[in-house]
């Protein structure tokens, strides 16, 4: 009993750790920029309206993302706050990818390495910080391995059509989250690849489901995309008002097909995904050298697993390299696969001293710059108050932060002098979790009030008085959010100079009660200067308190500036 004891007792620690850190910090902080204020924005205006099938934001609707990723925030604020709650549907997607990479490498490769499978994606850089971020990938990344599973099962393990249609519609479902959730369809081309080697080499039918079975995937696509597609596609139909047409013109071809081949934001090289693989997805890269030559020989041996795993996420890869629009996040659907495809070998890879040098070098490297950041903080030096400043975050975060840091940067070490090399393995899982407990519970809080732009929004609140009423010009989707009260806003992607027109009109009726909140490069020369406030920065931005009786009503004077578009 105790032999059959001790594995399940280190797979209900290794869950433990893993949910303690991805869920450490959950209720601590606000939403943060860049994506974050706008998603909770929308889901916020979903419930407060009962409108839950066009995202707005503001009083315009959002026609960057579909909805679905807005309604599952929505969902969890029936059951909670927003700040608690905010960031739980990026944890539940991150626990369940983790789970169903465990499952596929239990019914793949073997009982022993779903482990292995679930700590190599734990511990890649880039999986950690995207479950700990309230963004639309994390979800993508569960409904695309949702996917997958689906197919692999059907594909690799034995005929199975209920499995086959779940991989369809998780398909289709995460295209209607964002664009790309199409993805785990492409792995019916080294399916294809493999059947065709096979044949050759063996002279005979290869194994595996029939050709046939794979059209099921077609109406099990439909039914997934099916969830928003035939609510939008009613609506227009009941009522087609131009907006409705704009956004769904803008939504379904412009965020889509125009995004993707002529990317007007994010332009990077070809090259760009290498850099990112190389760092964002330490420590599971060090191991890279001693996985190409196996992955190479079950290639040449016709192992279908290692072809459809390896050969789903190089097409991944060369979609995303193909279009001149790069971002790190969208390699993120690859990790899973990979780490199915590493986990085979990572018993016997653990086992080399090499390998293990590399891991606790690793470990000391992330404790060493954990305490050289340290003693930049804890002693303001200029690099520390630079980066501050450029923050518009006051030098009195530097005790905190720099002492969360030390207190890492130390732990840390004496975790590295105590498991040394012999223990590496065991010794990066430690690092990664008392990483992002850290991470979670001490640096994004210590920032939460500048990074957010409550710190901002406060000082309005407090400069203008309870009883006066706010508008918003130029604005970020956080201003709007953590406004403490209901706020006039003159659209978010308008041009500022009809945006003032609007504003003007407003301000007159009332301008002893009225207040304007501008950023600084769109104020207008129809506004006094020395009646406007500098209010402060918040990232990155100056904002500009404008009175009502500080703007003329009879200029007619223009403004430079056009409205900002979604990065």
């Amino acid at each position: 009993m105790p032999s059959l004891l001790l594995p399940r007792a280190r797979w209900l620690l290794l869950w433990l750790l893993v949910v303690t850190a991805l869920g450490a910090g959950i209720g601590l902080r606000r939403p943060q920029p860049p994506d974050e204020p706008r998603f909770v924005l929308a889901a916020h205006a979903m419930v407060t309206s009962g409108q839950w099938l066009v995202p707005h934001r503001g009083r315009e609707f959002y026609a960057e993302k579909p909805p679905v990723y807005m309604w599952m925030q929505a969902a969890v604020h029936q059951v909670t706050d927003w700040e608690g709650g905010f960031l739980l549907p990026s944890l539940l997607a991150a626990v369940l990818t983790l789970w169903l990479v465990g499952d596929l490498a239990r019914r793949l490769w073997s009982a022993r390495l779903p482990p292995y499978a679930v700590a190599a994606l734990f511990c890649t850089l880039q999986f950690g910080l995207m479950a700990k971020r309230a963004q639309i990938d994390m979800v993508l990344v569960a409904m695309t391995t949702l996917s997958l599973w689906g197919l692999l099962r059907h594909l690799c393990e034995r005929p199975n059509l209920p499995a086959l249609w779940l991989g369809g519609v998780a398909a289709g479902m995460g295209t209607v989250t964002k664009g790309v959730g199409f993805l785990p369809l492409l792995v019916l081309l080294p399916w294809a690849a493999w059947q065709l080697a096979y044949r050759r080499r063996h002279q005979q039918r290869p194994p595996g489901p029939a050709a046939a079975t794979l059209a099921w995937l077609i109406p099990a696509f439909l039914l997934g995309t099916a969830v928003w597609l035939v609510p939008l596609g009613w609506a227009l139909l009941q009522h087609p008002d131009a907006a409705l047409q704009s956004y769904a013109r803008e939504l379904l071809l412009k965020q889509t097909a125009t995004r993707y081949a002529h990317a007007w934001h994010h332009v990077q090289p070809a090259w760009y995904y290498l850099q990112v693989m190389l760092t964002l997805w330490l420590p599971g890269s060090l191991l890279l050298p001693w996985l190409l030559r196996p992955w190479w020989r079950r290639t040449a041996r016709l192992d279908p697993r290692i072809w459809l795993l390896l050969g789903w996420a190089a097409l991944v890869l060369l979609f995303f390299s193909a279009s001149p629009g790069k971002r790190e996040v969208y390699l993120l659907p690859m990790l899973p696969a990979l780490a199915l495809a590493a986990a085979p070998w990572l018993p016997t890879l653990l086992r080399r001293s090499a390998v293990r040098r590399c891991l606790l070098a690793y470990s000391l490297a992330v404790a060493a710059l954990s305490v050289t950041l340290a003693v930049l903080l804890l002693r303001a030096s200029p690099w520390a108050l630079t980066q501050l400043q450029q923050r518009a975050m006051p030098a009195r975060l530097l005790p905190s932060l720099g002492i969360g840091m030390l207190v890492l940067g130390l732990l840390l070490a004496a975790l590295a002098a105590w498991l040394g090399q012999r223990r590496a393995a065991i010794l990066v899982l430690l690092v990664q979790g008392l990483l992002w407990c850290v991470y979670g519970t001490v640096l994004l809080p210590a920032v939460d009030p500048y990074a957010s732009a409550s710190a901002v929004m406060q000082r309005v609140g407090a400069r203008i008085g309870p009883d006066a009423e706010l508008g918003l010009l130029a604005w970020r989707e956080q201003n709007l959010l953590q406004a403490d009260r209901t706020v006039r806003e003159f659209g978010f992607k308008r041009a500022w100079d009809l945006q003032w027109q609007d504003a003007g009109h407003w301000l007159e009726a009332a301008p002893r009660r009225r207040w304007l909140l501008v950023l600084d490069t769109a104020m207008s020369p129809c506004v006094e200067p020395s009646g406007v406030i500098d209010i402060g920065m918040a990232n990155g931005n100056r904002w500009l308190l404008v009175p009502g009786t500080a703007w003329s009503g009879p200029c007619r004077a223009t403004t430079a500036g056009a409205s900002h578009d979604e990065g």
